[in-house]
């Protein structure tokens, strides 16, 4: 370790400063633009120690636990909240831009889509013992100690209201060390419990029953992947459309993000007939397009795909919805399939949707929408889809994760 000052030229794509030295580029977490600081330094990595100059740009961070001093606190959670409002925006566009760049895709980026505190819906803490009992937090950054949250500015009062309820069932559970992902739904909280080495004992599985029966909204409590107790179903809506939220299911991390990707999705669609939604998960985006056309819905996960169905053939007023299980990855729909369909949606995993837009690019859909939440699988893709005769018309960047370096985006393509 050496001691050493320097001075911050860029932030780099999660959100470190970075410095210049002389045997390349210095990472300093936590670190502003225009910024002196003295640092310890472990190769390319830089601890702040003290600062000779500060940026306009740095503020007071909303949240104890992040650290007054905007040196990052204890709290693994944030990586961000030093940055005004404004920088921290034009930040995450430009990582965005970037993307697109390299892969020599030059496109229309709009504003970004803003998250704001108390959006997020769905949070997964730590659950370790400790001192005999257990506590729940958030994973300090680089180790495996859990910092205890009493507060969060990112997340839903509904969630932070509850943090007493789901350490009485991170109690009730009585293994050493787990993960708990919580999601408020209209019937109360979707709580899982996974990563439990050989599941739930039958004393704990007793226990944790007892325990949410003495609790007021807690819709349901599974363990990896198994359901425990589920007083309510936990339910999703998608314009109207009640969906069953699987143990353990994705959905988008805010309503308010996920709703204007829909939105977005829908205008750029227009009045196509019929499309297809890939990855379609539990129908964020299917559902709500059925309201005016027919959509054909294409999931690999079997409760996801049986959650969409159920929700569909379930909700009056849809258009025809029809619901395949299908792997993309390694069984994608061809080119000759796509003759059916006006549009396309798709909304991939981080690894993108390499493959399928193989197949895509070589048909004749007229518009196309990518979703993802990888800039750099996005502009891949994109990449693919422009090499078969498509044209970018917009990209749009979706906050969800606040104060972090995570970006989605929403694509539009085209092709005459």
């Amino acid at each position: 370790m050496s001691a050493e000052t320097v001075t911050i030229s860029s932030l780099g794509a999660k959100g470190d400063g970075v410095a210049h030295g002389a045997d390349g580029p210095i990472f300093v977490p936590f670190a502003l633009p225009g910024e002196t600081v003295s640092i310890a330094r472990v190769k390319n990595a830089g601890t702040i120690m003290s600062f000779a100059s500060t940026s306009p740009d740095r503020v007071t961070p909303p949240c104890k636990h992040f650290g007054p001093d905007g040196v990052g606190g204890t709290c693994g959670g944030c990586s961000m909240q030093h940055l005004a409002a404004a920088p921290y925006n034009a930040f995450k566009r430009q990582i965005l831009i970037d993307a697109l760049k390299s892969k020599g895709i030059d496109a229309p980026v709009a504003e970004i889509f803003e998250a704001h505190p108390h959006q997020r819906r769905r949070l997964v803490f730590s659950a370790r013992r400790r001192d005999n009992d257990m506590v729940i937090g958030f994973m300090q950054a680089e180790t495996h100690h859990v910092v205890v949250v009493e507060e969060c500015p990112i997340a839903s009062p509904g969630l932070v209201s509850r943090l007493d309820a789901l350490q009485i069932i991170a109690r009730a559970a009585g293994a050493d060390h787990f993960r708990i992902t919580v999601t408020e739904t209209l019937t109360g909280l979707d709580i899982s419990l996974d990563g439990l080495p050989g599941g739930l004992s039958d004393r704990a599985r007793r226990d944790v029953t007892n325990a949410v029966l003495k609790l007021k909204d807690i819709a349901r409590v599974s363990a990896n992947g198994e359901i425990i107790i589920e007083p309510h179903k936990p339910l999703l809506d998608f314009d109207g459309a009640r969906v069953v939220l699987p143990p353990g299911g994705f959905t988008q991390a805010t309503l308010e993000a996920e709703a204007h990707m829909a939105a977005l999705a829908a205008a750029h669609i227009g009045k196509a007939k019929k499309i297809a939604d890939l990855f379609a998960g539990i129908g964020t985006f299917a559902l709500r397009l059925a309201r005016k056309m027919a959509v054909h819905a294409v999931e690999s996960d079997e409760k996801a795909i049986k959650a969409l169905d159920f929700a569909a053939r379930n909700t009056q007023g849809l258009k025809p919805v029809t619901a395949e299980r299908r792997d993309l990855f390694r069984r994608p729909l061809m080119t000759s399939e796509f003759k059916a369909f006006d549009a396309v949606v798709f909304d991939p995993p981080r690894a993108g949707a390499e493959v399928q837009c193989t197949e895509l690019a070589k048909s004749q859909v007229k518009k196309v929408v990518a979703i993802s939440c990888n800039p750099l699988t996005l502009a891949r893709d994109l990449s693919i889809l422009v090499a078969g005769g498509y044209r970018v018309d917009q990209v749009t960047p979706i906050d969800q994760f606040l104060w972090s370096p995570h970006v989605e985006a929403v694509a539009f393509l085209s092709k005459k």
